[in-house]
């Protein structure tokens, strides 16, 4: 069952499972993407797929049960002494749009809560290189205990790439099949690393919810049709907060740095976090701390004040209140902006 790009041809085949909706993207010369309109917050990734519609995304705040466009920003806080807290209400937090205070309609306390107003969404990012063949085995075992963690997720994106992007989606029940392709999966061939995470992205626009995406990478792309300008506006316009594993000690130091750099530039963005180790034995440690952080992170939700359907980027502050003395100094991680829903009429002043 092939699908086409618009014109290119062939360049793909869905894989017919029944626990699954598996696409394999073959990155090459014929097929294309594009980013259509962005400043007008409208991101296509158009496939004319046997059995589908073209698939039309626009990059928007979720819509919750109520029907309501709701912004929402996932928020971890931290002490001064580097401690995750998680006894915080929402008459603690105070959210601002371009300076301006917004008065907070949706919380909710850890990942784990209230799946059924906000689902978890959890996405994995894996790198099945041949420059991460190297430990192959380990790695799977972690990402496999980490996931096996995660039982509060609604659903899981598996996206492993080399010169291909391979996506498939796991619900709990189909646990076992996620297991048995991740230690299937045989390392090999270039990476594509912003490609994959712009198919992810593709998928992810579509779902309601709260988002998370882990990225376990060497963080060198040196495949991808995908610059990482693109590949960073896409991240602004998603609702999705990534955390990212940078395993990089097989690069060259001028390699390292660029691409620790870029890891970085990707979760600040989302409010998530990168981690570096420089040995292969802390990734079970790492994945405590991200299964942390998920039961540490809250989610606040506001209707936008402001509401001109203009397309434009919008600033987000999150602030503590001054009745905890004891957050005196503490971080707070949060997206740090969003861009509004787009009308033409509205655009132009009509």
């Amino acid at each position: 069952m092939a699908y086409r790009s618009p014109g290119d041809g062939t360049i793909g085949a869905v894989e017919s499972l029944t626990f699954a909706n598996c696409f394999l993207y073959q990155i090459g010369s014929t097929w294309k993407y594009g980013i259509i309109g962005f400043l007008m917050v409208r991101v296509w990734f158009i496939f004319e797929i046997a059995l589908f519609l073209p698939l039309l995304v626009s990059a928007q705040p979720p819509i919750f049960s109520s029907g309501i466009n709701v912004v929402q920003v996932g928020v971890t806080v931290v002490d001064r002494e580097g401690r995750l807290v998680t006894d915080l209400e929402v008459d603690d937090f105070s959210i601002f749009e371009e300076g301006k205070p917004e008065g907070i309609s949706y919380f909710a306390r850890s990942l784990s809560g209230d799946s059924e107003t906000a689902p978890l969404h959890l996405g994995v990012l894996f790198d099945s290189s041949g420059s991460m063949e190297q430990d192959g085995r380990f790695v799977k075992t972690a990402i496999i205990k980490f996931l096996n963690t995660v039982t509060y997720a609604e659903d899981i994106t598996l996206v492993d790439f080399d010169s291909e992007v391979r996506v498939s989606r796991f619900y709990q029940d189909d646990f076992p099949r996620l297991v048995e392709r991740v230690r299937n999966r045989q390392s090999g061939g270039m990476t594509a690393l912003y490609d994959a995470l712009g198919v992810y992205l593709d998928g992810a626009f579509s779902q309601d919810g709260r988002k998370v995406l882990l990225i376990y990478t060497d963080g060198e792309d040196t495949r991808s049709l995908m610059k990482f300008g693109e590949m960073t506006n896409l991240v602004r316009a998603s609702d999705v907060t990534i955390y990212a594993i940078g395993f990089q000690k097989n690069l060259r130091p001028g390699v390292r740095n660029r691409q620790r750099m870029r890891l970085q530039q990707l979760t600040d963005v989302t409010g998530g976090r990168s981690f570096f180790p420089d040995s292969i034995d802390k990734l079970d440690s790492i994945y405590v701390d991200i299964l942390d952080e998920f039961l540490a992170r809250y989610v606040l939700g506001f209707v936008p004040s402001n509401e001109r359907l203009d397309g434009t980027w919008r600033n987000l502050e999150v602030k503590l209140s001054n009745g905890r003395p004891d957050l005196k100094g503490a971080t707070i991680r949060a997206r740090e902006g969003y861009y509004a829903l787009f009308s033409e009429d509205d655009s132009s002043g009509r």
